[in-house]
């Protein structure tokens, strides 16, 4: 991962550790170098404060306004339980609070020349639909909505925008498909231009696909 490529952001989420997935791949962790990327993107459902505290970690440890994420559906905030923690939010998905800090439903950040949106996704009615995901993207007002909880990956253009959807990183089950590929993707975004990279675990084996938008 050449630094040397533009502005690096890595996109991932639904970890769901340890609830569905015990961690990140090996050949995945082995690529996710510390200090190599500039920013991180996360579309929720963490599973606990180790992970998030490891996603601070590939940004320096310290740069947390780096680290952008959203709340997933397992995701929830319980006031009570925060206090206690000394934390503002709580992981309910494995039936234990755990303390990791509260995320917005959507989030909105500037890379590059682009405005990027980010959701958990599992609030867009029907699921993984691309009219309603439409809807907010337009609403939010982004060049690039970039949506989780579909464990599909990969890069779609729609009705004038795009859609990144990063898949989950641990090829944690979902609710509507249990044959899941482990899958993240990186993007080096230079002014107007993203090159998109698709990284998915295929039988021990990691695939890379490219795909390349500039903005209008």
């Amino acid at each position: 991962m050449a630094s040397n490529f533009g502005e690096l952001v890595l996109l991932l989420g639904d970890h769901h550790i340890p609830s569905r997935s015990v961690s990140i791949p090996e050949p995945f962790q082995r690529m996710l170098i510390p200090n190599k990327m500039q920013h991180i993107v996360c579309t929720g459902n963490i599973g606990s404060v180790e992970e998030y505290q490891r996603l601070r970690e590939l940004v320096g440890g310290t740069a947390a306004s780096n680290v952008h994420c959203v709340s997933g559906e397992y995701d929830s905030i319980n006031s009570s339980d925060a206090t206690q923690h000394n934390a503002t939010s709580v992981s309910i998905e494995s039936g234990a609070a755990v303390a990791i800090p509260s995320f917005p439903e959507t989030k909105v950040i500037q890379l590059g020349s682009f405005r990027v949106g980010i959701i958990g996704g599992h609030q867009v009615v029907p699921w993984g639909d691309m009219s309603a995901l439409s809807m907010v993207r337009r609403r939010l007002n982004v060049d690039v909505l970039i949506c989780g909880w579909r464990r599909k990956n990969g890069v779609v253009e729609h009705e004038g925008g795009y859609y990144i959807f990063p898949g989950s990183i641990t090829g944690a089950y979902s609710s509507h498909t249990a044959d899941v590929h482990p899958s993240f993707i990186l993007l080096a975004v230079q002014g107007n231009k993203v090159v998109c990279y698709v990284y998915e675990l295929i039988n021990g084996e990691v695939d890379v696909s490219k795909t390349e938008f500039s903005k209008r």
